[in-house]
């Protein structure tokens, strides 16, 4: 859709008096950087790029885009996994010129605002020895991670990153700026956490901050995939018996890179279990041990870092300009016929493929179900099964092998989905990320909030 067929010149002449920040036209030389996201499958052609630098240039971009009937895609880090970041023909309410981050020491707090990326929020905590539990991708939006719910690393030790939520500056389809904190708007809160995208363009945050590093320990022992039940064991005891300080995975990998590439095997299926320890440096090595001497490893090691190491250790797998897909799911157990069917599929797969788990509980367990719109703590498991790949011509080859995955682990999995996984939309999808009943509570809370249904590009509630 071309600009003239959208917008005529004086409406645009009119926006751009009210608007601090940068328009970003079809034919700008900034064009095609701008509309550029993390995930290549989402390669679409904007309207107008509106990049934000202050709050009233979001509230000017939000009333213009429903003046004129555009879709509204709102972009953060630009990291959605189903390409939400951006539209063709609409307005994107790019939030990259709005990154300030200011923590507060004494009370261990900090104010991001609604463009920062992880790996800032990280840095500037870091600075006084803090962290705030977030994503494992440090060039991934603070924004739309936080609204979708937040898993992490530092999850079993301090939850969440909507347990850690205080408040949100929202900009609604009203073009209303609302505080939103469990004290002066319950409901609203209770809904963004889990559900934010649905409801207006988050411009600050607050959240509370914790003790943690600088330096920690990770731990990972990696097995062919022939002995996939070892692993699976492995990881199921570390996962009943470990402290809540320990972040746990595993992971099955058809062409194993990062922590676990091993020199001449790339391209075999491999199998690996991993830890990491925050809590005190010198229990790491007991609170390790199970993870030592594992017969017919083909990787055992335990490697001291720091915190901030360890928050960019996955930027470069996880680099921009990758075409991505993927199905997420919860389990309450892991059978061993659960780990044949995923060392099944990681086997089959068409190239840069795995089905990783991340250990549940502790913290994340300490908070009842119904305490907020996201939807599956009571797990003992988070399952994600990824593809990435670069050529176009393979779309079809890699989508079909997580569709064909997660349909074979499918039997396995309870109710309920992490909705920053979802790619795919419906109502029917929708309900099954979060179950009848808070459906119909978001239902009404986007009566209330959205009533036009103007911030409809996500996993959307229906008014």
């Amino acid at each position: 859709m071309s600009m003239t067929q959208t917008v005529d010149a004086a409406a645009l002449d009119k926006l751009r008096a009210d608007f601090r920040g940068r328009l970003i036209l079809p034919g700008d030389r900034e064009y095609d950087r701008s509309r550029v996201v993390w995930n290549a499958v989402a390669d679409r052609h904007p309207a107008i790029v509106a990049r934000c630098t202050r709050v009233e240039d979001v509230i000017a971009a939000v009333r213009f885009a429903r003046e004129h009937d555009l879709v509204i895609a709102v972009r953060g880090g630009g990291h959605s996994v189903a390409g939400f970041s951006t539209c063709d023909g609409g307005l994107v309410i790019d939030l990259s010129g709005m990154r300030d981050v200011r923590v507060d020491p004494a009370k261990r707090t900090a104010r991001v605002e609604g463009g920062a990326l992880l790996e800032q929020l990280d840095r500037a905590a870091q600075e006084y020895g803090l962290a705030c539990p977030v994503g494992v991708v440090g060039h991934t939006g603070v924004a739309g991670l936080t609204l979708g719910g937040g898993m992490g690393r530092l999850q079993r030790k301090h939850g969440f990153t909507i347990d850690n939520l205080l408040s949100v500056d929202l900009v609604t389809a009203d073009g209303v700026v609302h505080h939103v904190t469990d004290q002066d708007d319950p409901a609203l809160f209770w809904g963004l956490r889990g559900a934010g995208a649905n409801f207006g363009v988050a411009t600050a945050f607050e959240f509370r901050l914790h003790p943690i590093g600088p330096n920690v320990t990770t731990a990972v022992v990696v097995f062919p995939i022939e002995r996939a039940r070892v692993a699976g064991a492995l990881y199921r005891d570390l996962s009943r018996s470990a402290p809540d300080h320990m972040h746990l995975g595993l992971n099955f990998a058809n062409a194993p890179s990062g922590r676990a590439a091993i020199p001449g095997l790339r391209g075999n299926a491999t199998v690996a279990v991993g830890a990491t320890h925050f809590g005190d440096p010198k229990d790491a090595e007991r609170d390790l041990r199970m993870l030592h001497g594992q017969a017919d490893a083909l990787v055992d090691t335990v490697t001291e870092t720091t915190y901030l190491a360890l928050q960019k250790m996955s930027d470069d797998e996880m680099a921009w300009g990758k075409r991505f897909y993927m199905k997420g799911a919860f389990l309450d157990e892991l059978s061993d016929a659960a780990v044949d069917r995923m060392a099944e599929q990681v086997r089959a797969a068409p190239g840069e493929c795995s089905i990783g788990l991340w250990a549940q509980g502790g913290a994340t367990a300490n908070v009842a179900e119904d305490a907020m719109a996201f939807t599956g703590r009571g797990a003992a498991h988070w399952l994600g099964a990824e593809a990435f790949w670069v050529e176009k011509e393979r779309d079809s080859d890699h989508v079909a092998w997580g569709r064909a995955a997660m349909a074979a682990i499918k039997p396995f999995t309870r109710a309920g989905h992490y909705v920053n996984d979802i790619v795919e939309q419906g109502e029917d999808i929708v309900r099954s990320i979060y179950g009848d009943k808070k459906y119909d509570r978001l239902r009404a809370l986007k009566r209330k909030y959205d009533p036009d249904n103007v911030f409809r590009l996500n996993q959307n509630i229906r008014p």
